[in-house]
């Protein structure tokens, strides 16, 4: 299995125009917040979340609360962003 490329500066710029609703965190991972109107329906999201993930093995960070879920994309392996993290991040919305 190929080690996947930790993108440049430039390529993580490119890519984050096109994935309007995610930011860059200050560690430089790819982050956003969803919400929802009750716990509930955070834990439906944050499990299609899942399911997306294991799916494609690649696995983010997910912080559930009352009505919020945060999605965050980075590849711990190469210590940054790859595009199976910006892949991911589309596959979400």
């Amino acid at each position: 299995m190929d080690r996947p490329q930790k993108l440049t500066p430039d390529q993580v710029t490119a890519r984050l125009e096109t994935l309007p609703a995610w930011a860059l965190d200050d560690s430089g991972a790819l982050v956003r917040e969803f919400t929802f109107s009750d716990f509930a329906e955070a834990m439906r999201f944050a499990n299609r979340v899942a399911e997306l993930a294991e799916g494609r093995n690649h696995h983010p960070d997910l912080f559930v609360s009352w009505g919020q879920v945060t999605v965050r994309l980075s590849t711990h392996s190469v210590g940054g962003l790859t595009d199976a993290d910006v892949e991911l991040a589309r596959a979400i919305g």
